[in-house]
């Protein structure tokens, strides 16, 4: 009998907005007759990504795109690793024979060490290796020494002793998933001065390992053979990678991240116009790190895909409404002591639904 080979696995983190989606989806589209499935894990109650991973054109239908994304959205996979991670592995180590290859995105906010260490446990380690953890990073936001879009919600996470240089819990988060990689991508190199970026990749250094290496990428765009097939084996050195969040998995239940909330928000259809002002409005009043989700605009047969991080937002009509489809606008707002019903209540006011 054929003893099968370990199926790589490729881990994908970094922070809200840093293009970890984006460049998925350009995996997904290069795969070159790679037979991948995806893990998707969105910290909000709608899949939103696993939405729009689902449109790539990887040349399946969509009910077999259905079959292999699958989507852990309860939140962040540090915290539901056990619940959720085990069930959707076990299965997808009995089909590894007609798979090539899996890639697994984590929310923004989860920490990718756990995730690793989950690859050790027996029933998995003897049918999967991680072929290496690719941090994302956001330039123009580390350039800017605020790691998210919005630096209000940066400095509001400092500890207020002011004899003490205490870092923010984003930059702890955004050192830990630095520390977890294996490749680093300095994204959206595009956007930055040549001499801000030489600055970023100085600061991104001094958190990792000598060996890691560092490319600069604009909108995830990279040869697939830079990507996978690696074979770190990272599940192999992890534990003695050093992450500020080690000890929240020795007995204590608080963490850092907790802090963050995610509410989901349905509207009718709304004037496109109406409802970009309104958010943008959202962001500034209340701080809101990410927003993401569909809209439907009146006499317009397909669907918007917005995008925000901060006040930067990206839009374009994905695909075709269904014909049994309801045409609701559905929102997911990332932020800090987020009040859904309070922003609800000023959405539909400002677009009078």
């Amino acid at each position: 009998m054929k003893t099968l080979a370990k199926l790589p696995v490729t881990i994908v983190t970094g922070f809200l907005g840093s293009g970890k989606t984006t460049l998925l989806r350009h995996m997904l589209d290069n795969a070159q007759g790679r037979r991948i499935a995806v893990i998707v894990n969105e910290f909000g109650e709608l899949g939103i990504d696993g939405e729009i991973l689902k449109q790539c054109s990887i040349g399946c239908t969509e009910e077999e795109a259905n079959g292999r994304v699958y989507e852990l959205a309860n939140g962040c996979l540090c915290c539901t690793v056990q619940e959720e991670f085990f069930p959707v592995m076990r299965e997808l180590v009995a089909r590894r024979g007609d798979l090539d290859h899996i890639l697994i995105e984590t929310s923004g906010l989860a920490l990718p060490k756990p995730l690793v260490q989950a690859f050790q446990w027996p029933e998995i380690r003897s049918a999967c290796t991680v072929d290496a953890v690719i941090t994302v990073v956001d330039s123009p936001a580390v350039a800017a020494g605020t790691f998210a879009a919005f630096p209000d919600q940066v400095d509001a996470q400092r500890k207020l002793d002011p004899n003490l240089d205490h870092e923010s819990p984003l930059h702890e988060l955004f050192a830990d998933q630095l520390a977890s990689a294996d490749l680093v991508i300095l994204n959206k190199a595009d956007l930055i001065s040549p001499e801000d970026l030489a600055r970023v990749r100085l600061e991104v250094a001094e958190e990792l390992p000598p060996a890691v290496k560092v490319i600069e990428a604009s909108s995830g765009r990279l040869p697939l053979d830079v990507l996978i097939g690696l074979g770190a084996g990272s599940e192999e050195h992890i534990d003695s990678r050093h992450s500020h969040h080690d000890h929240h998995h020795e007995g204590e239940d608080d963490h850092d991240h907790d802090a963050f909330d995610s509410i989901s928000i349905e509207l009718p259809q709304a004037d496109e116009s109406l409802l970009m002002d309104a958010l943008t409005q959202l962001v500034v009043k209340h701080g809101i790190l990410r927003i993401k989700g569909f809209a439907a605009i009146p006499n317009k047969p397909m669907r918007l895909l917005i995008q925000g991080v901060g006040t930067r937002f990206d839009k374009h009509f994905d695909r075709q409404w269904g014909v049994e489809e309801g045409r609701t606008t559905r929102l997911v707002l990332i932020g800090q002591e987020l009040d859904a019903a309070e922003l609800e209540a000023q959405l539909r006011a400002a677009l009078s639904v």
